[in-house]
């Protein structure tokens, strides 16, 4: 029994002293609690015989093991690093050196000396291992996959990694001799402070290398070291460097390019001061692999939209780092992606998410090089001298990144990287899918149209994944033989509004409230589903809680829309016309778009249906890149769900319901006409003449009429938003200057209004009387 206890504790010993960690190479650097872990370890132990192995599971550390591929940081490196007190330096402390076979290894400082034999210490057949400037071989470790903080498998180029660049920087600094070494040291930390030179300055040429790639990561480490070399007029050494290490460089240049780029989240005007870090804000949408057109067909009173829509389950959807670990049906990985939804559904901060995810090494590690290729920038280049001029892919890819000196990085059959092309919609090009020649060559040249038609055929730049993103009605031009995955952005869940909305506001407080009070309208909280109108929400109330009193009132819901359609109109202006900040001055052409388009949505109400087809525009004078892209109001549906003919729709039922409310407003407001007054004044006890369909008063009669006459929900809506751009904030605050004059007056007659809408609501079925009153409510509250 004694014996079984024994070998019980015995294996017990055997299994802890397996995962003690080894001691390093060189130097004696261990965190307080190592050294007391260690030392109570001893004092029970009795100082043990000392394994060499490696611990299970290595600590996450902000560098990267120096010798093993095996180890990587989930730290960014763009950031510096924080500087170590001890001799020895935590890039050092993550080799994991261990002992050569049948070496020993005597610990300065330990009473274990005392204890060994005499003959031991004499045997001549021992080989002594110190403070060895050489490091080990990068130890293979056969079936071990490298995951990143979010279980994602991410293995890292041999080039990109640690061990290379240490190895490739400490042999070519080797040439140099102790005096250039010394002078090199010196110009190395000329400009850093007395105390980070001193630590740089003791030790040998392995200690300064593992320790400034400590202290300045490994990008700035590499590029101080070859604008040093340049500056001792080592210029062969330092072209050598250039050449070991051309991978890294570019990496390193993407990777700081994207966070500098992407790090910053742009809402809105800009304004300086007032900007947010994406990572503190971001909130991701979900992502489904299968489609509808991305519109919501919840309603705050219809329970679905004239024509139903579809939406994807929950199983179809896929986290935005994750989109290409997607596969196609033979079990291949996707090479083309295709990511739509409708404006405002954020797919700009999808892609600066990803990018920054990338750039910070949290994710998508396996990717050597993720490179931006804007379609924005592809039409610029295009049109910027001659539409037919003609350029290779070569020279585009040098035009925007200048680093890269030639595709031989892009084109080694291991190569894996990834191009992004968003904003397709910008192109405003009609692309040659079937009559454009094949290009093989990244070195000929050909018009630009030809090299965009061939990157996307995957004959151009064979190497890489493609993402492609832009709104479908434009996307859907790009023959399904060339895109191996589509998906859509769904937007917010009620919880990711409500986690969005708090992270914005440091102030807790101020959170809740706008929280609790977008939530009092139902059609409101339905809208900030997608990211855009969440936007729209914090930046609206949070305005508005400023003020002393406010929130008593539930939030009135015409505003919000007149400041969306602003807002799209304004990014219309900007992003596919280049017009500035004040340049942004409507014309004629803005106004007959909404005005026209608003025509078509009333046509849409009073027919019942929430669809339409391009003849539709063409009875209006529309143009559908106008319409279906351009406006940031309507989206294109998924063909297969209507007989495979293209078809469109607002971006949600009650965009169309307000877009009807404005036009008939405006011909009221504009042109005196009522368009409502279609036989239903013979009805009215209220006015008995035609000269008072003119009116106000008149103007809101028939819509009661025709509200109280049809079917709940089709009109009710509908009325409501005509009665709120009646009030004055609106359509002499909000709309003025925009689609009328500044001179023109107010709307007259507003208690007659009232009048009459208090009577409909006293006379009125039960089912209607709510919102009766808040048509009255849109229209006398004033607290906006």
């Amino acid at each position: 029994m004694a014996s079984e206890n024994n070998q019980a504790a015995g294996s017990d010993v055997d299994e802890e002293e397996k995962y003690k960690k080894p001691p390093s190479s060189y130097g004696s650097m261990k965190s307080d609690s190592d050294e007391m872990g260690e030392k109570e370890d001893y004092e029970e132990g009795g100082g043990g015989e000392m394994v060499f192995l490696a611990p299970p599971d290595p600590p996450v550390i902000p560098v990267v093991g120096l010798y093993s591929d095996q180890l990587h940081s989930t730290q960014p490196i763009l950031p510096q690093m924080m500087q170590s007190q001890y001799t020895e330096t935590l890039c050092t402390e993550t080799t994991g050196q261990t002992k050569p076979p049948g070496a020993m290894v005597i610990e300065t400082g330990s009473s274990d000396i005392e204890d060994m034999t005499e003959d031991e210490l004499e045997d001549e057949d021992e080989i002594l291992v110190t403070c060895s400037p050489e490091p080990p071989e990068p130890l293979e470790m056969e079936g071990l996959t490298q995951a990143d903080e979010n279980s994602q498998p991410g293995r890292l180029d041999p080039e990109l990694d640690l061990p290379h660049i240490f190895k490739t920087i400490q042999n070519v600094l080797t040439r140099l001799s102790s005096q250039e070494l010394f002078k090199f040291k010196m110009w190395f930390n000329k400009w850093e402070p007395i105390n980070l030179l001193q630590q740089v300055m003791d030790g040998d040429l392995l200690d300064f290398v593992d320790k400034v790639i400590e202290l300045y990561g490994l990008d700035k480490a590499l590029s101080k070291t070859i604008s040093t070399l340049e500056s001792m007029d080592k210029k062969e050494e330092a072209e050598e460097l250039k050449k070991t290490c051309q991978k890294a460089i570019f990496h390193f240049y993407l990777r700081s390019n994207l966070f500098r780029k992407c790090q910053v989240l742009h809402e809105g005007v800009a304004r300086a001061g007032k900007q947010k870090l994406l990572n503190d804000v971001y909130v991701e949408p979900q992502i489904s692999t299968c489609g509808f057109g991305g519109v919501d067909p919840t309603h705050e009173i219809l329970a679905q939209p004239p024509t139903p829509l579809q939406v994807p389950s929950a199983d179809t959807f896929v986290a935005l780092n994750n989109l290409f670990r997607l596969q196609k049906e033979d079990g291949s990985p996707v090479r083309t992606v295709v990511t739509m939804g409708v404006p405002g559904s954020g797919m700009s901060v999808c892609v600066a998410k990803f990018s920054l995810d990338w750039a910070q090494q949290h994710a998508n590690r396996d990717l050597q090089y993720i490179i931006k290729l804007s379609f924005r920038g592809l039409h610029f280049l295009r049109n910027r001298n001659n539409p037919e001029e003609e350029m290779s892919m070569s020279a585009v890819m040098k035009y925007y990144h200048a680093p890269l000196k030639d595709l031989k990085l892009l084109e080694e059959e291991n190569s894996r990287f990834l191009i992004i092309m968003d904003c397709f919609d910008c192109y405003q090009e009609t692309l040659d899918w079937q009559n454009t020649p094949v290009i093989n060559d990244n070195q000929t040249k050909a018009p630009i149209d030809a090299l965009v038609v061939n990157v996307i055929r995957g004959t151009l730049l064979r190497g890489a994944c493609v993402w492609i993103l832009g709104r479908r009605a434009a996307v859907s031009q790009i023959p399904s033989e060339f895109i191996d995955a589509v998906t859509e952005l769904q937007g917010f869940t009620d919880e990711m509004k409500d986690e969005y909305l708090t992270k914005r506001f440091p102030d807790a407080n101020l959170a809740t409230n706008i929280v609790r009070h977008y939530k009092r309208v139902p059609m409101i909280r339905i809208l900030a589903r997608h990211p855009f109108f969440c936007w729209m929400v914090a930046k609206l109330f949070s305005g508005s809680f400023q003020y002393q009193g406010y929130g008593a009132n539930r939030p009135r819901l015409t505003p919000f829309l007149i400041h969306y359609m602003i807002i799209q109109t304004n990014r219309r202006l900007r992003f596919y016309y280049k017009k500035k900040d004040n340049e942004l001055r409507w014309t004629d052409t803005e106004k007959q778009l909404l005005t026209r388009l608003g025509k078509m949505a009333f046509k849409m109400l009073e027919m019942n249906t929430s669809v339409f087809i391009e003849e539709d525009l063409k009875e209006v004078d529309l143009q559908l890149t106008e319409v279906v892209i351009f406006s940031g109001l309507c989206t294109e549906l998924n063909p297969a769900a209507f007989s495979g003919r293209r078809t469109f729709c607002f971006s949600h039922f009650t965009i169309q319901e307000f877009m009807a409310a404005l036009y008939v407003f405006l011909m009221f407001y504009i042109e005196s006409r009522n368009v409502l007054d279609t036989g239903f004044l013979q009805m009215s006890k209220l006015f008995s003449s035609r000269n008072n369909s003119k009116s106000a008063a008149g103007l809101v009669q028939c819509a009661v009429e025709r509200t109280l006459s049809s079917q709940l929900g089709r009109y009710d809506m509908f009325l409501r938003y005509l009665c709120g751009l009646l009030s004055p904030h609106c359509h002499y605050s909000l709309l003025r200057g925009f689609l009328y004059s500044h001179n023109t007056p107010k709307v007259e007659g507003l208690a007659e209004v009232q009048q009459v809408l208090d009577q409909s609501a006293q006379t009125a079925p039960e089912d209607r009387v709510m919102n009766l009153y808040e048509c009255l409510r849109e229209m006398t509250q004033e607290d906006d």
